[in-house]
């Protein structure tokens, strides 16, 4: 690759860390820009020029800028890591099904319960608990039997619902239930590359 990927983002972001965990995982060449959210850089110029919906992250792979973190994982696959992404009509079905769970009812689930103990966020808590329960429920069933959520080897399903889930306990929605949800998250931190989000130390330990 004869540039590296530039990730803009916030480092205590969920869906930045899916992307440049992806990159550290797949050894795409990248390199990290931060914004800063808490001045509001990303709800101005320049930043606007990248992402008119002044969101984090955006890559910019030479000519080719692409927002929102599920979209970047898709594109990297495709581009740089084939093999996190398959093909089989099948598996890659089931792979945007956890795509859309991570933007889903992880999203609203226990990242959105991590933004009100963390971030201050005005959100209904209560209400993020119960559908991160719903999320992780679903999860955890369909892990019974399973080392990855789609085929024999990681994907990028796996890397989309790591973060959130992983730092859930910050948002105070425990993972002591769910086994086979901290099984998956023990295997994602043994691959080779893994570097975690930083701890925010709310909550219970991560």
């Amino acid at each position: 690759m004869p540039n590296s990927v530039r990730i803009h983002r916030y480092a205590l972001s969920g869906h930045c860390h899916r992307v440049e965990l992806f990159a550290k995982l797949s050894g795409i060449d990248h390199e990290l820009v931060d914004v800063d959210l808490m001045v509001g850089e990303h709800k101005k110029p320049p930043f606007l020029s990248l992402n008119p919906t002044g969101q984090v992250p955006v890559i910019q792979d030479g000519d080719t800028t692409i927002a929102d973190s599920n979209a970047i994982l898709v594109y990297l696959a495709r581009k740089y890591a084939p093999d996190w992404l398959p093909t089989d009509p099948v598996h890659e079905a089931e792979v945007q099904k956890f795509l859309s769970l991570a933007a889903g009812d992880i999203a609203h689930g226990p990242a959105a319960a991590r933004l009100v103990t963390v971030f201050g966020a005005q959100l209904d808590a209560d209400r993020a608990k119960s559908i991160a329960k719903i999320a992780f429920d679903r999860l955890e069933a369909h892990l019974d039997g399973r080392d990855w959520l789609v085929g024999t080897a990681p994907t990028i399903a796996d890397v989309a619902i790591y973060s959130y889930t992983a730092h859930a306990p910050e948002g105070n929605v425990s993972l002591e239930g769910y086994p086979n949800i901290r099984a998956l998250l023990g295997r994602i931190e043994a691959l080779p590359g893994f570097e975690a989000m930083p701890s925010t130390k709310v909550g219970l330990a991560a």
